[in-house]
């Protein structure tokens, strides 16, 4: 059974060729993002599916981008929207997914310390309670818009 799967994600990772798996956690279409050329923070943006039936947890994110790299996401605080930090890390249920996206839940990289330029790839590891590290190269796209959809 577990060639079986190991051969189905190999085949799947081959289709999309934006996807990274670790594990049981497959990473599909990140990006990141400043909103200005003189930005001193940014964010990133993915699909995130976990094909084990127990549930995981993104606990944190690591990148040498940033002097800092939270999860973060946007709620309305007496009418108001405010980027909130995110201590618990991101829930992804069993044989489920989750998006991070633009207006929701992200990667926040504050304190940059190197441009991000269109076309760049940063690194970036993903630490899951369950399924560890997880390593993977973003691409910076400035051009991206909203219309890219998360939920696979």
């Amino acid at each position: 059974m577990k060639i079986l799967k190991a051969l189905l994600a190999a085949a799947a990772a081959s289709v999309v060729s934006s996807a990274v798996l670790a594990g049981d956690i497959m990473i599909h279409d990140p990006y990141a993002r400043v909103s200005s050329k003189s930005a001193k923070s940014g964010a990133a943006f993915m699909a995130i599916h976990n094909h084990s039936l127990k549930s995981d947890v993104l606990i944190s994110v690591e990148s040498t981008v940033a002097k800092k790299v939270e999860l973060h996401t946007h709620k309305e605080v007496e009418g108001v929207m405010k980027m909130i930090k995110l201590e618990d890390g991101i829930v992804i249920p069993g044989m489920g997914h989750h998006a991070l996206k633009r207006g929701g839940d992200h990667v926040m990289f504050m304190g940059l310390t190197q441009s991000l330029r269109h076309g760049d790839d940063i690194e970036v590891t993903l630490i899951f309670e369950r399924g560890g590290r997880v390593k993977l190269k973003i691409p910076v796209d400035l051009e991206r818009t909203d219309k890219v959809k998360h939920d696979h």
